[in-house]
């Protein structure tokens, strides 16, 4: 029987959108992951805490960078050392998921791994982890095939990704929650083309990814070359004989140096739609937590919902 998935949170953003109201929150200037902007818990922590029912705490990896240290050194306190992956520098989300996943298959070959943002706010968390875990059994089933969670657009967002559906994927006990074909993924379309898609029932990319490893290392190999060229060496022997320590960040240094930003969904999501499936989350209540105006939109939300339960 295979073992369960491991899950990757992609904690190394700066936030610079959301600089402004989590230096007001924090008073200095930690990225919002690690701010605590809803009931005194930070992104990171409700993060871990959300997708513990998918995800077994010790297969759980955390991609942060070094000049973040203070911010997460007491919050990842016990966190086993192998569990954490430490970039020089934030180089984007290619470079992210390319790091954790050479990390990854060190520990354990070639598994299923959830990826997970920490910017996300969702007000029905159990239909999130069943979300999750169809996604995972739709991966056992179509190993060369990568499975985006994908949430209903409510509004023509210039500043998203958009997954315009295919047909329908048969899969052996996946009927409750149907997964489709990519047709086409746009990264942060014009106006007039946000507005078409909405008009269409497209969804949009949450960057909740799920697939096996090598999947993912395949697609970043075709897609993103550079970037792969210059991290390969971090997945290479004699590290993985001592996959931590201070010889390892060196190399990290080195292949970092020179390294331009790359954006996952633009790279390769945008470029292997055959190689996309896409499973519709519903009316989970997802939010994007990137600008002080979705911050406050979700408060809100979250505000009425508690008003709601006081009543009843």
């Amino acid at each position: 029987m295979e073992r369960e998935p491991w899950g990757v949170i992609l904690a190394g953003g700066d936030g610079t959108r959301l600089k402004t109201l989590s230096r007001f929150i924090s008073g200095d200037d930690r990225p919002k992951q690690f701010c605590a902007l809803f009931g005194g818990e930070t992104l990171l922590r409700r993060t871990r805490t959300r997708i513990a029912p998918a995800v077994p705490v010790e297969r759980t990896l955390f991609v942060v960078v070094k000049p973040h240290e203070p911010f997460y050194r007491k919050e990842l306190a016990g966190v086993d050392e192998s569990r954490i992956v430490v970039q020089p520098a934030n180089r984007g989300t290619s470079a992210a998921v390319l790091y954790s996943l050479l990390r990854l298959t060190r520990l354990d070959d070639d598994p299923i791994v959830v990826f997970f943002p920490t910017d996300h706010e969702y007000a029905d968390e159990e239909a999130f982890t069943q979300s999750v875990r169809t996604a995972v059994g739709f991966a056992r089933q179509h190993r060369d095939r990568l499975v985006i969670l994908g949430a209903r657009a409510e509004r023509a967002e210039m500043q998203y990704g958009w997954i315009e559906k295919g047909p329908r994927v048969e899969s052996a006990g996946l009927r409750d929650q149907p997964i489709f074909d990519v047709n086409r993924f746009w990264e942060k379309p014009s106006s007039w083309i946000a507005h078409d898609l909405l008009r269409k029932g497209c969804l949009w990319n949450t960057f909740v990814l799920v697939g096996r490893a090598r999947t993912f290392l395949d697609m970043l190999a075709s897609a993103a070359p550079a970037t792969y060229q210059a991290l390969e060496p971090l997945g290479f022997d004699p590290l993985k004989a001592s996959p931590l320590g201070r010889g390892e960040f060196d190399l990290a240094i080195r292949s970092y140096d020179g390294l331009p930003n790359a954006d996952f969904s633009h790279q390769v999501l945008t470029t292997c739609t055959k190689r996309l499936a896409v499973l519709g989350l519903g009316e989970v209540g997802w939010s994007d937590l990137g600008t002080p105006e979705r911050v406050r939109a979700a408060a809100e939300s979250r505000a009425h919902a508690w008003l709601l339960g006081c009543r009843e």
